[in-house]
């Protein structure tokens, strides 16, 4: 299983971060059988975070032919009220500091990403992953309709407008689609993709290794619908 972990400019570190290393310890654990790696759409570069300016360096471009698993984070930056960011603004200009977390997710759609992630979504073979805001950047794409996901909890009625159907829930199976809800999600996320391909036994290794025990129950549109209670 390799993991393409796709950075944009603005990215949320903890997104990145704790998912990354719980895949890459699960490669350690199970003997290689799982690979990740730092993209961009557009190729190796460095790329800044949304928090403080840190930066991470991408080692490669977004590889459709290489990857099976694709990983969006959120971004970091002001969340702001209702109303406070302007319609105009969003997605409009260049990285600066303490920016508003929609303008930098809809900055995503001026670049390449959106279409390779359409791609990716239309292909059976690849499973595509989120972190916190990371659905919404595929929602804000027109990529989720129908689709159940999830997201941070600010963010949620963001996504039930685009289409999607919105679980509050701390990670959300929809098949091909795997997504996370707050910063800390990722590395339930990690875990859980750990569990699915690899099995109990590997997750259950990395999870300790990291002292984590993940929380909630992971949610499927599956078994019976509950009552009203």
């Amino acid at each position: 299983m390799h993991v393409q972990v796709v950075l944009f400019d603005g990215f949320d570190p903890l997104d990145v971060i704790a998912p990354y290393e719980v895949l890459y310890a699960g490669g350690s654990a199970s003997d290689g059988a799982v690979t990740v790696e730092l993209v961009t759409a557009e190729g190796p570069r460095e790329v800044i975070s949304g928090t403080g300016g840190l930066t991470l360096r991408a080692a490669g471009a977004l590889d459709l032919e290489r990857a099976d698993v694709l990983l969006v984070p959120g971004a970091s930056g002001r969340v702001g009220e209702p109303g406070e960011v302007p319609e105009e603004e969003v997605g409009a200009g260049e990285w600066k500091r303490d920016e508003f977390i929609p303008v930098l997710l809809g900055r995503t759609l001026t670049t390449e990403l959106p279409a390779l992630l359409k791609q990716a979504m239309d292909d059976p073979d690849i499973t595509v992953a989120t972190v916190c805001g990371g659905s919404l950047v595929l929602a804000m794409a027109g990529l989720l309709e129908g689709r159940h996901a999830t997201t941070h909890h600010l963010g949620l009625d963001m996504l039930d407008a685009t289409g999607a159907h919105a679980i509050r829930a701390r990670v959300v199976d929809d098949d091909d689609l795997i997504t996370g809800a707050g910063v800390t999600s990722g590395l339930d996320l990690g875990l859980y993709l750990l569990e699915r391909e690899l099995g109990p036994r590997i997750a259950r290794t990395v999870e300790e290794l990291f002292e984590h025990e993940r929380r909630g129950t992971v949610w499927r549109a599956q078994g019976m619908a509950p009552a009203a209670l």
